[in-house]
């Protein structure tokens, strides 16, 4: 019996997969079910997560692999899920750049000390090594491919540009993201400078993902709501275009099959269209997009995820079944992978994930056996 630590190493010979539902939807082959995932399955709404996070700081979590492995698997031990996501955050790659970031209970991501100026952009460190500073998420994601025994796929991630650079410049959440957008008025080739910079790193750091064993890609636009159409196509959209395709060349160059990508831009309603021809295989959308609209903007050659309120989670079994059922009529049972249209809250009962993920599963069976 190999160590977890000789298996963070072995990045080949992975237990062949037993459920390949989320990678067929993603490729848009024929699924006899519509699979299931939902964003921040690993999280504070387990209580075994609860128990663990008690015990360890956040960032400790997500840097030791053996922690951050058995989050990932804990949503997979619990539910009848087909995918895992690595346990990690979009904000380890400020923390590659040199940016101090600290998770503070009761107020979420911290920088200590964020980018007040264009001239702070120099104190990055822009020839930082991502497969060294961040090989911890590699290992994380090996060590899990292991432990799933085939299970299910792993999903890697990264978060999108723009969204990178707003935390790095908000120190923070927020709810304008007005430090930010200053930004993009006020200081136009720096916030290129910027997010370009960002583009490259986070593509070593998904290319280094898949060869760690991630077998889907997602990144994570999450503030995409907070630009309007013009300054998200200048200032987001050419970058997500930009990661997926240097992902997928640099992949074609390691003699890689390349992995289905899937896009999450919260709150670009306006930009569908756009975001079905920059190359991503899934399009994410969030609770407020109908997904018969989503699914005539889109058109059919591309799969879409999503995207139960999460809120609806709320709901009473009854009520949480209709809606359940409502969102996969309207989606179709081919090309979609259901998930909620944004993370799951730390409040939601785990029994109503699992009232959900049996939904999905039944109703879609019934509706392609007829």
């Amino acid at each position: 019996m190999s160590s977890d630590s000789e298996l963070c190493k072995a990045n080949h010979g992975f237990p062949p997969l037993k459920n390949d539902l989320i990678l067929r939807a993603a490729r848009g082959q024929h699924t006899e079910v519509t699979p299931v995932w939902t964003m921040r399955q690993a999280g504070r709404y387990l209580p075994e997560f609860r128990e663990l996070r008690s015990k360890h700081e956040f960032f400790s979590l997500c840097r030791t692999p053996s922690l951050a492995c058995e989050v990932t698997l804990q949503p997979i031990r619990r539910f009848d899920l087909d995918a895992a996501i690595i346990f990690s955050d979009i904000l380890v790659i400020p923390q590659a750049l040199g940016m101090s970031v600290e998770m503070i209970p009761g107020k979420g991501p911290t920088f200590v000390s964020p980018l007040n100026s264009p001239n702070d952009i120099k104190e990055l460190d822009h020839n930082v090594d991502v497969d060294d500073k961040l090989s911890y998420v590699y290992d994380a994601i090996t060590l899990t491919r292991h432990k799933l025994e085939g299970q299910v796929p792993l999903i890697g991630f990264a978060g999108g540009p723009w969204t990178l650079m707003a935390y790095m410049i908000e120190g923070g959440g927020s709810q304008t993201m007005s430090k930010a957008k200053q930004w993009l008025y006020q200081h136009k080739n720096e916030s290129h400078q910027l997010l370009q910079l960002l583009v490259d790193i986070t593509a070593r750091f998904l290319v280094g993902q898949v060869k760690a064993g991630a077998q889907l890609l997602q990144v994570f636009e999450s503030h995409a709501g907070y630009l309007g159409s013009a300054l998200f196509n200048e200032y987001s959209l050419q970058y997500l275009r930009d990661i997926c395709k240097n992902v997928k060349e640099k992949l074609n160059e390691a003699k890689m099959e390349p992995v289905p990508m899937i896009v999450f831009a919260r709150g670009a309603h306006y930009a569908l269209e756009e975001l079905a021809n920059i190359g991503y295989d899934v399009i994410s959308i969030d609770w407020t997009i109908d997904p018969k609209e989503a699914r005539g903007r889109i058109g059919d050659h591309i799969t879409i995820q999503g995207n139960l309120d999460p809120c609806a989670l709320y709901a009473d079994k009854a009520e949480l079944k209709q809606l359940t059922k409502q969102m996969v009529k309207c989606f179709g049972t081919q090309r979609h992978i259901a998930n909620l249209g944004h993370g799951i809250y730390p409040n939601v009962e785990p029994s109503q994930l699992d009232y959900f993920i049996k939904c999905v599963h039944e109703y879609s069976k019934d509706l392609n056996n007829n």
